[in-house]
């Protein structure tokens, strides 16, 4: 399913020196190539723990990905708040639109697409830091929907390492699919090792509303 990404990857970006400084600074390392295309979904795993946005945000900045979240359009309104969210890359969504939020973040997409302008998706598939039976079906919907590329972050505090090069298209086969998800994150460890939930859909009671929140508004 990679393969149909070859490298060099087409889009390049704009690394922040005085970022990649201080992922040096934490110990840890970063792989990352360039980008398949201008607009797709980038999925980060495992998500346990609040490290994990102070740590992503400059490994974000250090390579310059364009990486993008929706949240609520009334936090936007909130002084100081507001432009803080937006600098870090949020994007303000209708959550009572009747498309929904997924459908809303597949027309931005799409939209992006037709404009030949940038706009990738952060999202965390397995929704919360807590243990859970496996990952929302949100990034799943958004990515196959949009007919965009996913990219699949490892959060690896094992290697202290940040894996950014894994790309794949999804095929509509959720089980094919979720085979490819799980072995390119096999042997990847979080925060809290124990907490990372198993690579498998949830049930669909479960699974509850079927967007995911974005991975660094996750509390």
């Amino acid at each position: 399913m990679s393969a149909e990404f070859s490298k060099p990857m087409p889009v390049p970006c704009q690394p922040r020196a005085w970022a990649a400084w201080l992922v040096k600074l934490m110990g840890w390392k970063i792989e990352f190539d360039g980008l398949p295309a201008k607009q797709g979904v980038l999925i980060g795993y495992p998500h346990t723990s609040n490290w994990d946005f102070i740590t992503m945000m400059p490994v974000k900045w250090a390579v310059g990905l364009p990486v993008q979240f929706f949240a609520k359009a009334s936090l936007f309104r909130i002084p100081l708040f507001g432009r803080w969210i937006r600098f870090i890359g949020a994007v303000p969504i209708d959550r009572s639109s009747p498309k929904g939020v997924v459908g809303e973040m597949v027309e931005a997409l799409k939209q992006h697409k037709q404009n030949d302008t940038l706009l990738w998706i952060g999202l965390s598939p397995e929704g919360t830091r807590k243990l859970t039976e496996g990952w929302r079906s949100g990034f799943y919907q958004l990515a196959l929907g949009a007919d965009v590329p996913l990219c699949m972050l490892r959060i690896d505090y094992g290697n202290k390492v940040a894996k950014i090069n894994d790309f794949m298209r999804l095929s509509g086969d959720v089980s094919a699919d979720y085979a490819h998800l799980a072995q390119v994150y096999e042997g990847v460890v979080g925060f809290h090792a124990q907490q990372a939930a198993p690579i498998r859909p949830l049930p669909p009671r479960a699974a509850g509303v079927a967007s995911a929140p974005p991975i660094n508004s996750l509390k």
